[in-house]
């Protein structure tokens, strides 16, 4: 029986900043960002928020039907410019995002900030591209399959149309999960400081199959 998977919608915000806040409790980058366990668990769901948000706003939330796993993806223009093209006052806003963030999550803490710039430093412009902000699945139903589906029918559609999609992963494990599915290390790697490395890996779109 495969995955049923769905767009969500501003309903579901509050399933899916719960489902991402459980499932990156425990995460390299969030333990880095929010180094205290206790307050981890009480601040950590903002940021989640915020995400959800910035996705809602400008990009799609896939979800499965179950409200088991979800992911976040935002398309990127080949200007590297996000959400509207309304020009000048927007690309402004854009400049300040991470600092937005961190005010609206917690403001002294200057790693939201930090992992927003460091992130977009590294990410490749000049093509068009879709961008796998996020991947969680509760931690109850991980290793079912359940990322895999989510992730495998966005590729479909990038296959389709011809676009490349990126992402950064937080682990060794993610890492390898993303190179099953065609992605591949850019070769610069992202060292949070004094915390966890970052991989990020762009996938080129597959050929049509051919009978």
């Amino acid at each position: 029986m495969g995955v049923v998977i769905r767009t969500a919608g501003e309903g579901d915000r509050e399933l899916v900043v719960r489902l991402l806040d459980e499932a990156f409790q425990d995460d390299p980058v969030s333990s880095w960002v929010f180094p205290d366990a206790e307050y981890r668990r009480r601040t950590h769901h903002r940021l989640m928020a915020a995400f959800t948000d910035a996705v809602l706003a400008d990009g799609r939330i896939d979800l499965t039907e179950d409200g088991a796993a979800c992911a976040l993806w935002l398309p990127v223009p080949a200007d590297g410019q996000t959400g509207d093209e309304s020009g000048e006052d927007h690309r402004e806003g854009a400049d300040d995002g991470p600092a937005q963030v961190r005010e609206a999550v917690d403001p002294e803490n200057e790693r939201v900030e930090l992992i927003a710039r460091l992130t977009d430093d590294i990410h490749p412009s000049g093509r068009a591209h879709e961008y796998l902000w996020m991947i969680g699945v509760t931690p109850g139903r991980q290793g079912e399959g359940l990322g895999t589906a989510l992730v495998e029918s966005v590729l479909d559609r990038c296959d389709r149309e011809g676009l490349p999609a990126y992402l950064e992963a937080s682990s060794a494990r993610g890492r390898r999960l993303y190179e099953r599915l065609g992605f591949e290390f850019t070769g610069r790697a992202l060292d949070l400081p004094d915390g966890p490395r970052m991989w990020p890996m762009w996938r080129e779109p597959r050929p049509p199959a051919t009978a």
